[in-house]
């Protein structure tokens, strides 16, 4: 028998518990980890709360019951006949598509493509945090054309940078020789500036729209309500912007496929001639997350050599799910992962 989180998908009667569930059998290129962490990321308490059930329900993840979760570190207890990475015994970190399953779980059976051995001394608590958020900032570069090859004397502005997408996203592109300016709430200031953004914008008491528009590629990590004046920073010859949070699972929710839709693709519209305006060539996306095999791949990179950095500031046990859930939603840049070890 295994352990899930289960969460109901109905707002009116959510409630996190832990319930017993059969062991399935292993497909030949599986893995079955027994899962030691298990984040908690701020799309599961907003998914806990009902957000993008109509739209993620697709992917098989709207169901009366959710298990909510993507990433995970463990050990491995069995594998497939067709996997030559991992064996038994492994300690391992991963990802969970999201779908049916998810991550919250004693165990997991995934894909082979999707777990990683964990490197020697690397604590599983703070590699447990990262594939999620890792991918999704991941996806925003790819999109926006960022990367380590040319990434060197680019200035990139930040907005959420004091959210965990923003914390990463300053560690990696100074690594790669960018400029960052990161804009965020005063509290978060401190934390930007440690991790390497050479420039602090407090939210609350700098506008956006007042900041100069010299910036190579923008990334809107903060509120929706920014995405005009975030782009308008842009340089006339800069890459592009991208942003994770964009209403297309917010609208669908409140006003269905049809009119949901339209209003999406007409904000889509708004902000891609908004980009226009100050920026011809530049490329415009809106960020989902999505497995990928090539940011598991540097991600692992990361771990290998320089790894970055989430602190993990809560840990709870599946049981007391609810505790690990409240940290995220009261909008804490730290981190809180379900564990086995408590």
């Amino acid at each position: 028998m295994a352990l899930v989180c289960r969460v109901s998908a109905d707002p009116a009667s959510r409630s996190l518990r832990c319930q017993p569930v059969e062991r399935r059998a292993l497909g030949r290129d599986e893995v079955r980890v027994l899962v030691m962490f298990t984040s908690v990321n701020p799309i599961d308490v907003k998914r806990a709360a009902g957000y993008g059930r109509r739209v993620l329900s697709l992917l098989g993840a709207g169901g009366e019951e959710l298990v909510l979760g993507n990433d995970f570190a463990g050990v491995v207890t069995e594998v497939g006949g067709d996997v030559p990475h991992v064996a038994v015994g492994d300690r391992v970190w991963g990802l969970v598509p999201t779908g049916p399953q998810g991550a919250h779980r004693s165990e997991v059976c995934v894909a082979s493509r999707w777990v990683r051995p964990l490197p020697a001394g690397f604590p599983m608590a703070s590699v447990a945090v990262l594939p999620y958020t890792f991918t999704t900032l991941w996806r925003s570069m790819k999109a926006v054309g960022l990367h380590e090859g040319q990434a060197a004397g680019c200035h990139v502005l930040v907005n959420g940078g004091g959210g965990a997408l923003g914390q990463l996203a300053i560690q990696l592109l100074t690594r790669w020789g960018a400029s960052v300016t990161a804009v965020c709430g005063a509290a978060s200031s401190a934390r930007c500036v440690s991790l390497g953004a050479k420039q602090v914008i407090d939210r609350h008491a700098t506008r956006l729209s007042s900041l100069p528009s010299n910036c190579d590629a923008t990334l809107n990590f903060g509120a929706w309500a920014d995405e005009a004046d975030v782009i308008g920073r842009l340089r006339p010859t800069a890459l592009g912007h991208a942003t994770t949070v964009h209403p297309l699972l917010g609208e669908t929710d409140a006003r269905g496929w049809l009119v949901g839709g339209l209003a999406c693709w007409r904000a889509w519209r708004a902000m891609r001639a908004r980009l226009s305006e100050v920026a011809p060539r530049a490329r415009y996306a809106w960020t989902v997350f999505k497995p990928d095999e090539a940011a598991m791949d540097a991600l692992q990179a990361c771990l290998l050599s320089q790894p970055l950095v989430l602190e993990v500031a809560h840990r709870a046990s599946f049981a007391h799910a609810e505790s690990a859930f409240a940290h995220v939603a009261s909008g804490q840049p730290t981190r809180a992962v379900l564990t086995a070890e408590i």
